[in-house]
């Protein structure tokens, strides 16, 4: 009996010694990393070239979920680096592309006109997140910390700044390429803190930034700076060195543009993301030394994938092709004057094969909403390499596959998300006037712009991988079960349990 009373008392000891560790202990940094337009499959096709810090170390210490999808569309920049860090979709948070329309006014996603720049004096600067709904993984751990945790949030694109860091984010600092200089709005301060301007001072110095002028994102360049920024700000702000978890978010955009002009294959994308390894790299040295090793906790994923450009596709004997959106706005609204009697243009214009109708046109014409919608569907069914088209407030009853559906109805907000979306054929895209030798683009539900990449290395990740199907808005979920705190208050995504447990 003793001996029972022994055990029963030392299980009591081992269970609360457990849920104190686990309740009890964080990370002193969180670190978000974003790859524009990273293809899962890059993992595999550049590992053999990596350096052994970089990737491979995600790779080799760390855990590695290879079916990682994103399960909405479309799947373009400004939506996918706020579905990270709010664990959610357009349907709940609000962003649904890179631009969009709010009251019928078109808007870039992250458009404030109440502020201004702080850094330069170019309209580079009009930006916060206030068109972001939902919470993100920083909003959540500043609120848990009584906002005593730092939240950063650094790139060269201002939306890949802004919405990964949230509302409440300390703040986000991005690239003014006219001016060469990092800069941020009126939303987070009225001055630059000393360590962004030393960082502007040292890139006015340097001829290869100089050179590279307002064409540095078209090069390698631009990652290596984004990381100097990066180490920057932790220097700076002293990440990871206070009593509360601190995050930094940081994506890099080079790599996205990059691969718009010159494709998924080549020596440029190669020498873009073997930079980026090298970067990645320096960057975890730092952590390293200035947080410890062990101390801290990073995640690597992609706002999305890309097409293979479709020449390179037709030469193997592969169907691909381009769809001159531009070409089936003037047919559509040609087909509405036919039809209908539309004396002016009805569908205003397309974005991700989204067709935007201008509302106050149809109801200075007296033209019946629904009717318009239902003509402009029909008309576009019977463009080549268009499979379907759906009026976007019948998404949920149209004859679709339930996962296409699916996709679809998470990545529609009404007034922002257009009137009719259409489906082209696998590896047809959009695009706008001449057939390019070399660019690519990106944006449908398909694998090769929805299977990105998704890395978890460092403090109480385990070791391993997995093939189980997770998706783009787990990651937030997971990384708050890490740190204990509520997830985004959109939050539709899942813990990795496999990384939580």
């Amino acid at each position: 009996m003793k001996k029972l009373l022994l055990l029963a008392a030392l299980c009591c000891v081992s269970l609360a010694s457990m849920a104190q560790s686990q309740f009890g202990e964080k990370p002193k940094l969180v670190v978000g990393i974003v790859v524009d337009q990273m293809r899962w499959d890059y993992l595999d096709r550049y590992y053999d070239r990596f350096c052994e810090g970089g990737f491979r170390r995600m790779i080799s210490e760390g855990y590695s979920c290879n079916n990682c999808l994103i399960n909405y569309v479309p799947t373009v920049t400004a939506i996918g680096h706020t579905s990270v860090y709010t664990g959610s979709t357009p349907a709940f948070h609000g962003i649904c592309g890179n631009n969009f329309y709010i009251d019928g006014k078109k808007v870039v996603s992250c458009q404030d006109d109440s502020v201004r720049a702080v850094g330069s004096d170019t309209k580079a600067g009009n930006r916060s997140p206030r068109n972001l709904l939902a919470t993100t993984i920083g909003d959540q751990l500043r609120l848990h910390t009584d906002f005593r945790s730092k939240v950063i949030g650094i790139s060269y694109k201002d939306r890949a700044a802004i919405f990964p860091a949230g509302h409440s984010a300390n703040a986000a600092f991005w690239l003014d390429t006219k001016a060469l200089r990092f800069i941020t709005s009126t939303y987070y301060m009225d001055k630059l803190p000393d360590y962004v301007e030393k960082m502007n001072k040292a890139m006015q110095k340097n001829k290869e930034v100089q050179k590279a002028g307002e064409r540095i994102g078209y090069t390698p360049l631009c990652g290596t700076i984004t990381t100097d920024m990066a180490i920057a700000a932790i220097d700076g702000e002293q990440l990871g060195r206070g009593e509360v978890t601190d995050m930094l978010c940081i994506s890099y955009s080079q790599t996205d543009v990059i691969g718009h002009e010159w494709g998924t294959r080549g020596e440029r994308t190669d020498d873009a993301y073997l930079t980026l390894d090298r970067d990645l790299e320096r960057l975890f040295k730092k952590l390293d030394q200035q947080v410890g090793a062990g101390q801290w906790v990073a995640f690597l994923t992609a706002d999305h994938g890309a097409a293979h450009n479709w020449n390179f596709m037709r030469e193997h004997k592969l169907p691909a092709g381009p769809i001159y959106t531009g070409q089936v706005v003037k047919l559509l609204n040609e087909h509405l004057a036919n039809t209908l009697g539309a004396a002016q243009p009805v569908v205003a214009e397309e974005m991700n094969f989204r067709f935007f109708l201008n509302h106050q046109a149809v109801a200075e014409q007296g033209l019946d909403l629904s009717q318009v919608k239902a003509a402009v569907a029909d008309r576009l069914k019977q463009v080549p390499h268009i499979v379907t088209a759906v009026d976007c407030e019948q998404l949920a009853t149209a004859p679709l596959p339930d996962r296409l559906k699916q996709q679809l109805l998470r990545g529609y907000f009404p007034g922002r998300s257009g009137d009719v979306i259409a489906i082209p054929e696998p590896q047809y895209y959009q695009w706008w006037d001449t057939a390019p030798s070399t660019h690519t683009t990106h944006g449908e539900w398909n694998p090769y712009d929805a299977h990105i990449p998704c890395l978890f290395v460092g403090w109480k990740i385990p070791h391993g991988a997995t093939s189980r199907e997770v998706h783009i808005v787990d990651i937030a979920p997971t990384i708050c079960q890490l740190l204990h705190i509520q997830q985004p208050n959109c939050c539709i995504g899942e813990a990795i349990t496999e990384i939580t447990k």
